[in-house]
């Protein structure tokens, strides 16, 4: 694997030997501008794999996306591999029908200390719960950024991030009621300690979270990418584009239902993505929330 191939595949031309935190802002703001979030290989016959080289042959080398597991796995080798002290943490996502965070450690962020400090780095949340910026670690400070303000709170030694979400304005009247539209301002996203962990442990959810029923994976086909001002999504057939704050305290979003012929053609021109295998779009029941 080539540390020069994933620079070029995310756009980075910067600095690689300032270990800062505005180097570490850079790489993540680049990468989540570049790999989607997606987790279309399961919807095209194929499995979501954890292998670093296989992470790479298929995000680098294919110019793919992937889920948690497989891009911030990645972005866990750049980081080490250009020197920051990284550490790779378990999540557990918080899930709004139930109001309980999930059972399965299923999500993988990242620690990196710097001059002492310590952040949240984490590539591959998705939609508009994407952090822009690393997270300092600290509790109970208010975090704004772009997609809104993150803050984490530490209890007892386990750590919860919220989002604190804007209004937002819906010129597609037929979508108000849309099940892909958080209706909350406060947002649970996950919980984690800072218990450090290895891609092995993270092998028996991977093969959950495309096997099990319960798995909104398995019934949802989806794709994010982050833009200068907002995000793509596209959940099944629905595409749908929130720009942050297009005016104050207020996102756009605005929503299309696609062919199955157009499908094809926005992947590769909002998401430049080309898949080898036939896509199947699946919007099921299972709650999901852009």
């Amino acid at each position: 694997m080539d540390i020069e191939a994933y620079f070029e595949r995310i756009g980075y031309k910067n600095s690689r030997n300032k270990l800062d935190l505005e180097t570490l802002t850079d790489i993540l703001q680049h990468q989540i501008r570049a790999i989607p979030f997606e987790n279309f290989n399961m919807h095209c016959g194929e499995s979501m794999e954890l292998d670093l080289e296989t992470v790479f042959d298929q995000v680098v080398r294919r110019k793919r996306g992937g889920w948690c597991l497989q891009v911030n796995h990645l972005l866990y080798w750049a980081l080490t591999t250009m020197g920051f002290q990284t550490t790779m943490l378990g999540g557990y996502v918080y899930i709004n029908p139930t109001n309980k965070y999930s059972s399965h450690m299923v999500h993988l962020l990242l620690q990196v200390t710097i001059s002492g400090k310590n952040y949240i780095a984490d590539a591959s949340f998705g939609c508009s719960y994407q952090m822009w910026q690393p997270l300092e670690l600290i509790s109970g400070k208010d975090q704004p950024q772009m997609p809104g303000i993150f803050r984490l709170t530490e209890e007892e030694g386990t750590w919860y991030l919220d989002q604190i979400r804007r209004e937002h304005h819906i010129p597609n009247q037929e979508f108000l009621n849309s099940d892909l539209l958080d209706k909350e301002k406060y947002q649970k996203i996950y919980s984690f300690t800072l218990e450090p962990r290895i891609i092995k442990d993270f092998e028996s959810v991977n093969t959950y979270l495309q096997t099990s029923p319960a798995s909104v994976f398995t019934s949802i086909s989806l794709c994010s990418l982050q833009t200068p001002e907002g995000v793509h999504c596209l959940v099944g057939f629905t595409l749908t584009y929130r720009r942050f704050n297009y005016k104050d305290g207020v996102d756009l979003v605005e929503f299309k239902t696609l062919k199955e012929e157009e499908v094809e053609e926005v992947l590769r021109t909002i998401f430049n993505i080309s898949l080898e295998g036939k896509l199947v779009p699946k919007h099921g029941d299972q709650y999901f929330t852009i």
